[in-house]
């Protein structure tokens, strides 16, 4: 089952739950979704929080900071999380191109309108589901392209997300349960500390891989013959 992350961004609090409902119903028509829904009051709480989201849904007329210059500051530093407009300002529609907005829904949003805008969304959603990871850290949320992420190590009762730009992420989490989400976005468990993305290694020797940044990592005993298999069929293109 695929597990999406919605953010509704509306200062009605009708407007909020009506929307809440259409996904618990959307969800309820599809079996294989499921939403995680959460609810921001303005603009300026969004701006603030910055909550990783999947998908956001925003209202343009809030007071304060509107919808359409949200937008814009999200789009900053965040060019690629589907964004649907919620307005019955219709003369924003060609501005809301400008930020990449992927659609636009009329107050008040029926659920037959609903429907029909999602399956875009969720096509959209279905390319992009597993190109990222989401750390979340002491300093705040982070995502991640799953490209840029070269291994993961523990270290004590953390683990350590080593990135292609030489930034190392530390959170609380298990090695075990990164394999179950990574593994099949071509990263193998090469050791009971190291999880290791195939796309960024460079040489595999007897006891060892290299990495693009020039880490060597080295396999466990009870994990090398394995690893190599996984390693060979990816290099050889049949995984």
């Amino acid at each position: 089952m695929a597990a999406y992350r919605a953010l509704i961004v509306e200062d009605t609090p009708e407007e909020a739950e009506r929307l809440k409902a259409h996904l618990s119903r959307y969800a309820s028509e599809h079996e294989d979704l499921s939403f995680s829904c959460q609810i921001l009051g303005s603009a300026l709480e969004f701006l603030e929080k910055r909550p990783a989201a999947d998908i956001v849904f925003m209202d343009i007329a809030m007071p304060g900071i509107n919808g359409m210059e949200a937008a814009e500051a999200m789009r900053e530093k965040d060019p690629e999380t589907p964004l649907i407009f919620v307005t019955d300002l219709a003369q924003y529609a060609v501005k809301g191109y400008q930020v990449d907005a992927l659609d636009f829904m009329v107050k008040p949003v029926s659920y037959d309108d609903f429907s029909l805008r999602m399956g875009r969304a969720m096509r959209v959603l279905a390319r992009r589901q597993g190109r990222t990871i989401t750390i979340s850290t002491t300093e705040g949320t982070c995502i991640v392209e799953l490209s840029e992420l070269l291994y993961v190590e523990t270290y004590r009762h953390d683990v350590l997300y080593h990135l292609a730009s030489g930034e190392v992420l530390r959170n609380r989490n298990s090695l075990a349960s990164l394999e179950r989400e990574l593994a099949p976005q071509d990263f193998v468990r090469i050791a009971a500390s190291h999880l290791v993305n195939m796309a960024q290694v460079t040489r595999v020797r007897k006891d060892s891989v290299v990495m693009t940044n020039g880490d060597e990592l080295f396999f466990g005993r009870t994990r090398r013959k394995e690893a190599l298999e996984r390693l060979g069929a990816y290099i050889g293109g049949t995984i």
